[in-house]
């Protein structure tokens, strides 16, 4: 008998039985489709437009939502619900490199300040990049630009993620999106390995180049505080944007 799986009850060992299981698996699945769409939806959503989104029935979404509010994972302003605090600080504890949003944080920060740029660090997860880290821009709002976005591949960002690079910097003329330039480069750990990818997005018409030198210091910047252990350094009020 597989005792990961049994249950003890007046000392007689049973399994959990495959329907149960499964309604349970179903249960979890439900819950993360509509905490996704919370986070797609990027405000809030009423209980219609969630159970459209996710195609799961009022009912359903209504008892989840209660059982979310709950443990915190979702908070509820009278018939509008949202991502809750709780949600928030177990994704904080999710570290793709060991680090690496410490060590970027005043980096991404200073390099907003110096270029206007909308900054975003991405890490490769799968077939997508996924911004574990951002500050907004210029950009603002014709390209938000937030933690835990997901984007395609064959972005600046992207590229740079896929592989050693020669010959500098990846640079998109508004090759994605009209009207949006970026300059991309990889972020190394100390042992040479590229862990993530630094990026800055500016209005067309702005010179890449400058852009590109400002993204690079920027990356190592962040290699150096990985080299350090990736400390948490207080961010001054000086570097700071509205």
């Amino acid at each position: 008998m597989d005792t990961g799986t049994a249950r003890r009850t007046g000392g007689v060992a049973r399994t959990a039985a495959p329907g149960r299981q499964e309604r349970g698996r179903g249960v979890l699945e439900g819950a993360f489709a509509l905490l996704d769409a919370l986070r797609r939806n990027g405000d809030e959503a009423g209980v219609t437009e969630l159970a459209l989104a996710c195609g799961v029935p009022k009912g359903s979404v209504h008892r989840l939502l209660d059982q979310l509010v709950g443990v915190g994972a979702v908070e509820r302003k009278g018939n509008r619900y949202r991502v809750g605090p709780q949600l928030y600080r177990l994704g904080q504890a999710w570290e793709p490199h060991p680090g690496l949003r410490p060590a970027a944080r005043l980096p991404l920060q200073r390099l907003r300040a110096a270029t206007g740029a909308s900054v975003v660090l991405a890490v490769l997860r799968e077939d997508m990049a996924i911004t574990v880290s951002s500050v907004p821009g210029d950009l603002e709002p014709l390209l938000p630009v937030r933690d835990g976005i997901a984007f395609r591949l064959d972005t600046a960002a992207g590229k740079a993620l896929r592989g050693p690079l020669r010959g500098g910097p990846v640079l998109d003329r508004e090759d994605v999106m009209e009207g949006v330039c970026c300059a991309a480069l990889p972020v190394r750990a100390p042992d040479g390995r590229t862990v993530a990818a630094l990026a800055g997005m500016v209005p067309a018409g702005r010179g890449l180049d400058a852009l590109a030198r400002a993204v690079a210091e920027a990356g190592a910047a962040v290699t150096r505080a990985l080299a350090r252990g990736g400390r948490r350094t207080p961010v001054p009020t000086t570097a700071l944007v509205p």
